[in-house]
């Protein structure tokens, strides 16, 4: 049964809107229910009443009521199994980042349908009293996910990203023979809700500009593994474009082909092949440019492997 919990707020937190600093502390709790919370006096700050526009300060206590809903808390526990794998995949760390390499089938944070994800382990593994996702990577997507030490870093990696100034590399395996050209696949995405309430995303004239710069590295049966760069971030991007240009991406059950993802799950492919194979981007606070490489996982080493020998 969840209880009223009390948190203090620390310094990396303060000028942050309470409305902002509870979505970020309750992943996977509608906004609907937080702002009727707080309207409602369901969340106080030093027990007084608060409006969504105030501003928490460093010693702030915030109490907030039992609002999880089967969501995800900062509290998630991680097994020994998930913190030894994480620790294992921490590709750079200093006092501003953390840099992983995600492991397919967890997400990056918990929600209705899942106990925890990436940012709550993390907040339990890392001796850090701030820690933000900078941005995301699909469930089932591997490989470079950056995390914030300080509000300051999260919210110019924010302006980074915006102005499309952090590159961002991806390896994905393909059904056919992509174009030996690069090819620059341009656009325009729209993102879409189901009845079932499931996200979906398709090309579509009035969306929002989508680029992605991609090329062939190699041929393999069946398939070619793809390098795509993303130009601009838009959700499920790289999946759709793929799809679009009627090469869908293996194992993607949501925009692929469905005899291409048999004949490749028939080869040992469990998971989506996607992986975000490199990122860099450079900090005003550093004097240097952080680049980072994530090794793709064995499985998908593997299967490579097998369709070079089957060609």
């Amino acid at each position: 049964m969840y209880k009223v919990k009390t948190i203090e707020v620390n310094e990396h937190k303060q000028g942050q809107r309470i409305d902002n600093y509870l979505i970020s502390m309750l992943k996977g709790v509608p906004k609907t229910r937080i702002y009727r919370a707080i309207r409602k006096g369901e969340v106080r700050v030093n027990k007084k009443r608060i409006k969504a526009s105030y501003r928490v300060q460093d010693g702030d206590l915030v109490r907030i009521p039992p609002l999880n809903q089967g969501a995800a808390t900062a509290e998630v526990k991680p097994s020994l199994a998930i913190t030894d794998m994480l620790k294992g995949r921490i590709l750079y760390e200093d006092e501003d980042l953390l840099i992983i390499n995600k492991p397919s089938g967890i997400p990056v944070h918990g929600g209705s349908h899942q106990i925890g994800g990436v940012i709550e382990y993390l907040r339990q593994i890392i001796d850090s009293p701030y820690i933000e996702l900078a941005h995301r990577l699909d469930k089932d997507t591997s490989g470079c996910l950056v995390l914030a030490k300080k509000s300051s870093v999260l919210k110019e990696l924010h302006e980074l990203m915006r102005n499309n100034q952090v590159k961002k590399s991806y390896l994905a395996l393909v059904m056919g023979a992509w174009p030996k050209s690069n090819v620059k696949v341009d656009l325009p995405l729209r993102k879409n809700q189901l009845a079932s309430g499931e996200r979906i995303v398709s090309v579509n004239e009035s969306g929002r500009e989508a680029i992605t710069l991609t090329k062939a590295i190699q041929y393999l049966d069946s398939s070619t593994l793809l390098q795509a760069e993303l130009v601009t971030g838009r959700t499920h991007q790289i999946r759709v474009h793929c799809t679009a240009s009627g090469h869908p991406i293996a194992g993607d059950s949501k925009y692929g082909d469905k005899a291409f993802n048999r004949l490749m799950h028939n080869k040992g492919l469990k998971r989506m092949f996607l992986h975000a194979k490199f990122i860099s981007f450079k900090l005003s606070t550093m004097d240097k440019i952080i680049s980072v490489s994530a090794p793709l996982d064995e499985q998908l080493q593997k299967i490579l492997e097998n369709l070079e020998k089957k060609r």
